[in-house]
C-alpha cells in the first residue's frame, strides 16, 4: 500500500486528495471502484485482487451463524482485503437495513415505513435513523439502503409498505427526517460524524407510480413497471422528496428499476444527468439497483455502455463482477464510454469515501456491538409501534380495554408470531414466520397488560370449544383476532386481489359468536378490502407491520397509551377504487384515525 501521498493526508482538502488519488489510479482500479458485488458472490481475496469498491449484503445476505459478532467479522474481512490493495482504498460496505438493521438476528426491527407514515412524527423517524446507524456501524457497515421515498399510487404494489404515504408532502418530511438520522445531520451533510452512515435515497424516480400490468421483465406485475405519467406529474408527485433530500445532504441515490416513457430509468440520461446532477446539483454518486444493468439491453455490453453514459456511477452487479468490469474496460478502450465519464463517477465515489472518513477509520466500531438490540433501542421501536396504530372503528367505546376483563379469547397466528408482525425484509429478503429474531408479540403484551384475575385463552385457529376454554357454552367478554398478510417483499407481493383472505374470514366467523365484543387487529403492508366484514367488528385497528416490539400494540389496546395514528393511505371500499385515481368515496380517507 502506497504511503506519504496527498490523498493520505487527512488535513488536505478533499478535492486535492481526490485529484492526487485519481492521478495514481489505473483504469482497472477506477473501474473496480465503480463495481459493487454481493457478499455471497465474492471473497475477500477477490476484493483485493480486483480493487473492488463496494460489497453489499442484500436481503438474506447473512453470515452463518447470523449474529452481530459474525456480521462484524465478515465485514472486517472484506475491508481488510481492500486495504491490502496497492492504493489501499477502503471498501464501502452496504446493506438493506430498511426498518432497522433488519438482516441481523437480534437487531431491533422498527415498523416499516407505512407505519411511520401513520405516526407522522419526524423526530421519531430521525431517532430511528440514528439507532439504525449505530446498529449498522457496530457490524462495520457504513452504507444503508434507506430511506425509500417512493410515493405509492397503487396499493396492489408489493412495495407499498416501503412508502411512508401516498401523499408527497408527508413522504418528503419523513424521508428527510430519516436521512438526517442516518447521517447524523441537522439539515446538512455530516458524514464525518463517528456515528454516521451513508443513506441511500431510493428509488429515483417514480417507482411508486408504475402502472398495473406494465412489467414485462419477469413474473411481477407492477413492481419495476412503467410510470405512465407526463413530466409535470412526475415532477409534482415523485420528484419533490429527492429535491428535499439533496438539500438535506443526500450523497447517494439509488436508481429505480422502473421505466418512464420508453426508457428504463438506468438508461435515462435526461433524468439522471441533466435533471438530477445538472438541474438539481446532486454532487454525490448514483448506484444502480440489483442487476438493473442486465435489463437495459439484450446485449450486456450495450447495457453497460448505456447505463454508465446515462449517469450511473456504481453498478450493483451483483453476481459477476468480472463480467461487468471486463465489459466496461472494453467500452472505454473502444471509445464507447469516455474516460472523462469514468473519472467523474470515480471522483464522486471517492468524495463520499473521504467525507465518511473511511481512509482514517475504515472499520466499524466494535464497542457498539453491545448496543445492538438493547432495551433503549427497543423502547424507541415500541414507541413507534404505539404511534403507528390507527383506530378505524370503535363502536360503543370498546377500546381501550380494561385490564380487569374476566375472560379474553385471542386468535390468529399473528398474535404470537414475530415474523408475521415484521413482514418482508426481515432476516431474509421475503421475511418469514415464527421466531426468526428476538421480539415480543401481541399475545405477550396482552398477558402483561391484564390483571392476575383475567383468564386469557389463545388458540391461533380460533377453536375455543376445548376444555381449555371452559366448555363450548362459555363466551368471552372480549375476543381479539390478529390477522396478517403473509410476509413478502418487492414484486413477490404484487397482488391483484386485496380482499380479506377466505381463511381469515373463516377465522373471524368462528370467533365472532364466542365473544361479546370483537376487536380485530390487522398486520398488513397496505390497506385490505374489509368492507363486507366490518359490520361484525366492534373495533378495528390497522397495525401495519410493527416489527419486533409487538407488545406495543397491546399497550394501546389496554389504554396505557392513546391511539394517535392517522391513515397514510386512503382505505378503499372495494377493488374498484384501486388505483386511487379511480375515484369514489373511500371507506376511510387519507388522514383518518379515531382517538
Amino acid at each position: 500500500m502506497e504511503q506519504g501521498h496527498t490523498y493520505r493526508d487527512s488535513q488536505a482538502p478533499i478535492v486535492e486528495r481526490i485529484r492526487d488519488l485519481l492521478d495514481r489510479m489505473t483504469l482497472a482500479e477506477k473501474i473496480g471502484q465503480m463495481t459493487q458485488v454481493e457478499n455471497l458472490s465474492i471473497t475477500p481475496n477477490e476484493v483485493a485482487q480486483h480493487a473492488i469498491g463496494s460489497v453489499l449484503s442484500g436481503g438474506g445476505g447473512n453470515p452463518e451463524p447470523n449474529t452481530p459478532e459474525t456480521w462484524a467479522a465478515m465485514v472486517r474481512g472484506y475491508q481488510e482485503a481492500a486495504l491490502e490493495t496497492r492504493l489501499g482504498i477502503p471498501l464501502l460496505y452496504g446493506a438493506d437495513a430498511v426498518h432497522g438493521h433488519n438482516n441481523v438476528r437480534g437487531a431491533v426491527v422498527f415498523p416499516h415505513n407505512i407505519g411511520l407514515g401513520a405516526a407522522r412524527d419526524t423526530l421519531l423517524a430521525k431517532r430511528i435513523g440514528q439507532i439504525t446507524a449505530v446498529e449498522a456501524l457496530a457490524t462495520g457497515i457504513h452504507w444503508v439502503f434507506a430511506p425509500a421515498v417512493s410515493v405509492p399510487q397503487d396499493i396492489r404494489w408489493g412495495r407499498t409498505y416501503e412508502g411512508f404515504s401516498e401523499d408527497t408532502d408527508l413522504v418528503t418530511q419523513l424521508g428527510v427526517a430519516q436521512l438526517q438520522g442516518l447521517q447524523n445531520a441537522d439539515g446538512a451533510t455530516n458524514l464525518g460524524h463517528p456515528r454516521t452512515v451513508l443513506g441511500s435515497v431510493k428509488h429515483y424516480v417514480g417507482d411508486g407510480g408504475t402502472t398495473w400490468g406494465s412489467n414485462t421483465t419477469n413474473d411481477w406485475v407492477i413492481d419495476q413497471g412503467v410510470t405512465e405519467v407526463d413530466e409535470e406529474v412526475l415532477r409534482a408527485v415523485h420528484l419533490p422528496p429527492f429535491v428535499a433530500a439533496i438539500e438535506a445532504g443526500a450523497r447517494n441515490i439509488m436508481v429505480s428499476l422502473s421505466s418512464w416513457g420508453s426508457l428504463r430509468m438506468h438508461a435515462h440520461r435526461y433524468l439522471l444527468t441533466e435533471v438530477l446532477k445538472g438541474e438539481l446539483g446532486f454532487a454525490g454518486f448514483l448506484v444502480s439497483d440489483w442487476q438493473a444493468v442486465d435489463y437495459i439491453d439484450p446485449d450486456y455490453y450495450a447495457g453497460v455502455v448505456t447505463s454508465i453514459n446515462a449517469g450511473v456511477d456504481m453498478v450493483m452487479v451483483p453476481y459477476d463482477g468480472l463480467r461487468f468490469m471486463n465489459n466496461l474496460t472494453r467500452a472505454v478502450e473502444n471509445g464507447d464510454v469516455p474516460l472523462a465519464r469514468i473519472e467523474d463517477a470515480v471522483r464522486r465515489i471517492l468524495a463520499v469515501k473521504f467525507e465518511l472518513g473511511l481512509f482514517e477509520q475504515p472499520f466499524g466500531d466494535d464497542s457498539l456491538l453491545p448496543l445492538i438490540g438493547q432495551q433503549a433501542h427497543r423502547d424507541v421501536a415500541r414507541e413507534a409501534v404505539r404511534k403507528s396504530l390507527v383506530l378505524l372503528k370503535n363502536d360503543g367505546d370498546t377500546l381501550p380495554l380494561s385490564s380487569d376483563i374476566p375472560r379474553i379469547f385471542v386468535a390468529g397466528q399473528a398474535a404470537d408470531d414475530v415474523g408475521l408482525q415484521c413482514g418482508g425484509w426481515t432476516i431474509a429478503w421475503q421475511g418469514g414466520s415464527g421466531d426468526i429474531t428476538p421480539g415480543t408479540t401481541v399475545l405477550a403484551g396482552i398477558r402483561a397488560a391484564v390483571s392476575e384475575n383475567t383468564v386469557v385463552h389463545y388458540d391461533p385457529d380460533g377453536n375455543f370449544d376445548s376444555a381449555d376454554a371452559l366448555g363450548a357454552e362459555e363466551v368471552a367478554d372480549v375476543g381479539i383476532v390478529v390477522l396478517s398478510e403473509e410476509p413478502y417483499a418487492e414484486g413477490v407481493g404484487d397482488r391483484a386481489d386485496l380482499n380479506l383472505a377466505e381463511a381469515d374470514a373463516a377465522l373471524l366467523a368462528r370467533v365472532r359468536p364466542r365473544c361479546r365484543k370483537l376487536v380485530v387487529v390487522l398486520f398488513s403492508g397496505r390497506p385490505l378490502i374489509v368492507t363486507e366484514h366490518l359490520s361484525q367488528w366492534d373495533a378495528f385497528v390497522a397495525a401495519w407491520l410493527p416489527g419486533t416490539e409487538g407488545d406495543g400494540v397491546a399497550q394501546v389496546l389496554f389504554g396505557e397509551y392513546l391511539f394517535a395514528g392517522k391513515l397514510p393511505y386512503s382505505w378503499p371500499r372495494s377493488m374498484e377504487q384501486i388505483p386511487r385515481k379511480q375515484g369514489g368515496d373511500p371507506l376511510f380517507p387519507l388522514g383518518f384515525g379515531l382517538s
